[in-house]
């Protein structure tokens, strides 16, 4: 009788999707924690409208000066759902990554197996891509809820979103991957995060800052999104332009990821 013996358990996990384990064991995780979440996700979206877009939109429309030829909710609204897309991928990728790192050691017990450094950076990524889907899909519902857009249409600012969101996710990942403690994110959230919450084209076109600001904006992700958001929201995105914004954006997240894969390799090797 012949006696076939059984493959190495290491092998067959070899043989599998490495990336998708990791992506399972952080949604696990989730299942404990989505209750600190759901401000984030389902309250945001709502207290931002109602007071912005309802609220200060009823004085702008009431001055005459509709924003690109819409009321400020319909112009804002968009612009707040890839802001939105920014600030849950800057969550995700920063205090967990280095709690991975340096607090829980995560990472490290995930390189005890066949996972490797290539494989956690992708389960990473698939983890935020699942959540932007979640939050741009919830935030779509509630702009449909606050008549700041139409279906079908709007739901083309889903994927917009998503885009956006890994554009910060993969190069914040990586700064997050070379810093020893968590005192640099102060930094970011401060001089990085919160400008370009405020001057990236969300609350009013960048056309009105400063002419010497204006390349920088250009320059950033967050306008990207911005525009192809609402650009698509709205129905009125130039090819052209929407093929610019999605290519900066790629470049971002490319960019990004590749970034991110050199430095966690050095930093859990060491």
């Amino acid at each position: 009788m012949t006696v076939v013996a059984a493959q190495p358990r290491e092998h067959s996990y070899r043989r599998g999707v490495p990336g998708l384990r990791v992506l399972e064991r952080n949604l696990a995780v989730y299942r404990r924690t989505w209750r600190g979440t759901l401000f984030i996700t389902f309250l945001s979206p709502i207290l931002y409208l109602a007071a912005m877009g309802l609220g200060l939109g009823a004085f702008v429309d009431s001055q005459g000066s509709l924003l690109e030829g819409v009321p400020y909710l319909a112009f804002l609204a968009p612009g707040m759902l890839a802001a939105q897309a920014m600030n849950t991928a800057t969550f995700e990728s920063t205090y967990p990554v280095m709690s991975s790192i340096l607090w829980q050691k995560t990472y490290l017990g995930m390189l005890a197996t066949p996972i490797r450094t290539r494989d956690i950076l992708i389960g990473h990524l698939l983890f935020v891509g699942l959540r932007l889907l979640l939050v741009a899909s919830v935030f779509v519902g509630v702009m449909v809820a606050f008549g700041a857009g139409r279906l079908p249409l709007i739901l083309l600012g889903v994927p917009a979103a998503m885009l956006t969101g890994l554009a910060f996710a993969a190069p914040i990942t990586a700064f997050a991957a070379s810093q020893k403690n968590d005192s640099g994110f102060a930094a970011l959230f401060r001089f990085v995060i919160t400008p370009l919450f405020l001057f990236s084209g969300t609350f009013f076109p960048i056309d009105r800052l400063p002419e010497y600001l204006q390349p920088v904006a250009w320059l950033t992700p967050l306008f990207h999104g911005v525009e192809l958001a609402r650009g698509l929201s709205l129905d009125r995105l130039d090819p052209t332009a929407g093929l610019a914004h999605v290519a900066v954006l790629l470049a971002y997240a490319i960019g990004g990821a590749i970034a991110a894969d050199i430095l966690l390799r050095r930093r859990l090797a060491s």
